[in-house]
């Protein structure tokens, strides 16, 4: 078994090892900032998603559970940064390493599958807007979360064989503040090009078989509003998908550039990195709260009854 082979039992998360000690500390402040308000911006989402009865629709049903994908990510991986830009021990054990590559695996590919819906979504909502309650029932909604999901516990069981299948006896210095597959493949005994290769497989599933029914929801959306009189209608509808548009840019663009190159072997670079680790989840219910008129009303409205149940009880 080559597995017996190994001899390392532990990474070290070089991360921003390098950097001077103020540096370090001014890095903690703002990532302790983006990741508090990611957390809030995104725990708002899910609270109002699952609370307010004037948001009982099925966008903002997926728009709570890609909110709670995004807390789930940053969970993931952010606050063992925070950790470590405060300590000098940055290891990790194998086991530990191991589960955070599942769990971004996992999310990431879920988060994938759920942007794709979300667009398919968009697209009944706006071309068959009579049929749009019987098409997307509360069933089909529960289902296709639940798909994506499923998809994503399973392929991220895949991934994670790929990335672990060789045995590791070579440096343990992992050149990022997080286990990123790419990095860690490299740092095997066996071929790593062969495992990235898969990983570069699967990407071309996971990123762009979604990204083809987005495209597709998309043209249809484009086609059906290039096709009404009324300018105001265009507007109200360019303005609702807009979001989702960036959204599904931020995500894909960065996931792309880490995982879609079978030749790498050093993984994508630290700003890659934290653009779909902190960023995008930060960014993504900014994005959706200021161009959505509903939702910044459900904002107002949860802030403001916590505000006077805090005033009633003082």
């Amino acid at each position: 078994d080559l597995r017996n082979g190994s001899t390392v039992s532990d990474f070290i998360l070089v991360g921003f090892e390098q950097s001077s000690p103020s540096t370090r500390s001014l890095l903690f402040a703002l990532f302790l900032a983006l990741y508090s308000l990611a957390m809030a911006m995104n725990g708002l989402i899910i609270f109002i998603a699952g609370t307010d009865p004037r948001l009982n629709s099925p966008m903002y049903f997926f728009l709570g559970h890609l909110s709670f994908l995004d807390v789930c990510f940053i969970t993931t991986t952010i606050p063992q940064m925070l950790i470590h830009l405060v300590v000098k021990n940055h290891t990790v054990s194998f086991a530990s390493c191991m589960t955070q590559m599942y769990l971004v695996f996992c999310v990431g590919v879920a988060e994938c599958i759920l942007l794709a819906f979300m667009a398919y979504d968009r697209y009944v909502a706006i071309c068959y807007p009579l049929s749009y309650t019987q098409i997307m029932g509360r069933q089909v909604c529960v289902r296709l979360v639940g798909t994506a999901w499923s998809f994503g516990l399973i392929n991220g069981i895949f991934l994670e064989y790929m990335s672990f299948r060789n045995p590791f006896c070579r440096d343990n210095h992992i050149e990022n503040f997080f286990c990123e597959a790419p990095i860690v493949i490299a740092l095997s005994c066996g071929d790593p090009q062969f495992s990235m290769k898969v990983i570069f497989v699967d990407a071309i599933v996971v990123l762009l078989s979604p990204m083809v029914l987005i495209v597709i929801s998309y043209a249809r959306i484009l086609a059906s509003i290039l096709s009404r009189a009324s300018s105001s209608g265009r507007g109200k509808t360019f303005s609702t998908c807009a979001s989702h548009l960036t959204v599904v840019i931020f995500f894909y663009t960065s996931a792309m550039f880490s995982y879609m190159n079978p030749r790498s072997t050093h993984g994508p670079d630290k700003p890659f990195s934290l653009l779909y680790t902190i960023i995008t989840p930060m960014c993504n219910p900014i994005i959706y709260s200021f161009r959505n008129k509903e939702m910044k009303g459900a904002m107002v409205r949860a802030l403001g009854r916590t505000s006077l149940a805090q005033a009633e009880s003082v």
